[in-house]
């Protein structure tokens, strides 16, 4: 599911965790999967696996697995309600996962939160060693080689689709092996 791009300043207020019930650097992080989200994760490639259960350890967002392999059936049935841009989607072939915020045990679209969780799963990518792009940052074929943070990168694919005079596709949500 794609998360409306935001406009205005490119400002994140990191002072906003406590507000919205994320865990700040000095908390202890104690997130884990739950059993649904590891089901989820059947058929998903071992290197996405450990990607997101090393982001589970190291976010300050708590997060569930919505959405790993899919059949071809279900890319048909998303793709022609809109819901998935293409009937080529790494879903298919388990190098794709998509991810749900958790906010006070609520699911959250709050595009602020994702950049958060996406921080995590770039630290995953590179502890893995793996290409892992984000749906959020297109522009970038490896986020665990990306040098600031995920806000930054968001922020940059936005300026740089805009500049190009093209609307950014941003699905915070989705993560994906390049």
């Amino acid at each position: 599911m794609a998360t409306p791009v935001h406009d205005g300043e490119h400002q994140h207020n990191r002072q906003r965790l406590s507000t919205l019930g994320l865990q700040s650097k000095e908390q202890e992080m104690s997130f884990k999967l739950s059993r649904r989200s590891l089901d989820k994760l059947e058929g998903v490639d071992d290197r996405l696996v450990a990607v997101v259960k090393h982001a589970i350890t190291a976010t300050k967002v708590d997060f569930g697995v919505i959405q790993g392999l899919r059949t071809l059936e279900q890319q048909k049935e998303l793709y022609e309600k809109g819901a998935s841009q293409t009937m080529k989607s790494k879903h298919l072939t388990g190098d794709a996962v998509d991810l749900m915020a958790y906010i006070n045990g609520r699911g959250s679209w709050e595009l602020q939160v994702y950049d958060e969780i996406a921080d995590a799963m770039k630290e995953g990518a590179s502890m893995v060693g793996c290409k892992l792009r984000w749906g959020s940052a297109w522009h970038i074929d490896s986020i665990g080689d990306y040098e600031g943070t995920m806000e930054d990168a968001l922020n940059e694919y936005i300026d740089l689709r805009r500049s190009q005079g093209r609307r950014p596709f941003i699905d915070a949500p989705h993560f994906e092996l390049n």
